[in-house]
């Protein structure tokens, strides 16, 4: 396992892992690893993210096997929770469908589970013409106010942009494009809730009921006045609702119930 990775809290506790989303990396929890500290942290950086991690290629399924062996390396017994942010949140869908019985509790946040795979096509040709955009701050810090990323996190976000190449992004994006839910995720076993934001595209919020209606453990929720990036956005609520969840499985009063 070549997976990079920070511990964070109280190591005797339940286990808690951070996925975070493509184009970021571990440090879009630090207002979580804040407030979880009764908690055992672990916030990883998936492969190609976060500077100089570029050992191996990014796919969701081998980021799946990777988090599956740190689990099982660190979980001793334990409760174990994942929390999930875009790919990320991809990543834990594969994991569940992949080893159904290993986690307790999972929180799928913005999971996009529908192909687009007219799109795919045009993916390389598209970035060729707008990569070097990224290098750029303007360009950047229109990206970052999209994603909700503070002036705090800003330098670091773009610091992770200028490394970035021109393969391993058409890599993450194709990835992400062409993820569906895999038959076996209807057989995991956590308590899985399924957020999205109100204020996102409509593909979202179809993917957002798709998850719920392909496993009977999940609750889904749209949440308020958010686009994409709510643990950024509103790290509060989303503290005060993810541990909500993990302790009684029950929703703040906010969040809409998808049916």
């Amino acid at each position: 396992m070549s997976l990079h990775y920070q511990e964070y809290g109280n190591k005797s506790a339940s286990l808690i892992i951070f996925l975070h989303g493509g184009g970021v990396s571990n440090w879009m929890w630090e207002r979580q690893i804040q407030y979880f500290t009764h908690y055992h942290c672990i916030v990883p950086n998936l492969p190609e993210h976060g500077l100089n991690n570029n050992e191996i290629h990014f796919s969701i399924k081998r980021s799946a096997e990777d988090i599956i062996k740190l689990i099982e390396a660190k979980a001793g017994g334990k409760k174990i929770i994942l929390i999930g942010f875009s790919l990320g949140a991809q990543v834990i869908i594969k994991l569940l469908s992949l080893k159904p019985e290993l986690v307790d509790v999972a929180i799928i946040n913005s999971a996009a589970v529908r192909p687009l795979s007219h799109i795919k096509k045009l993916i390389k040709p598209v970035l060729r013409l707008t990569f070097p955009l990224i290098k750029k701050k303007s360009f950047s810090k229109l990206q970052a106010k999209s994603m909700y990323i503070s002036k705090d996190n800003f330098e670091k976000y773009y610091e992770e942009s200028c490394q970035i190449n021109l393969d391993t992004l058409a890599r993450v994006l194709e990835e992400n494009m062409s993820f569906t839910i895999p038959e076996d995720f209807r057989k995991a076993s956590a308590k899985i809730l399924v957020t999205v934001g109100e204020k996102e595209k409509a593909i979202m919020k179809k993917s957002a009921k798709d998850i719920v209606k392909a496993n009977s453990n999940c609750s889904g929720v749209i949440l308020p006045e958010v686009g994409h990036g709510i643990s950024l956005a509103m790290p509060d609520f989303f503290n005060h609702m993810v541990e909500l969840w993990i302790n009684e499985g029950k929703l703040l009063k906010e969040c809409k119930v998808i049916t």
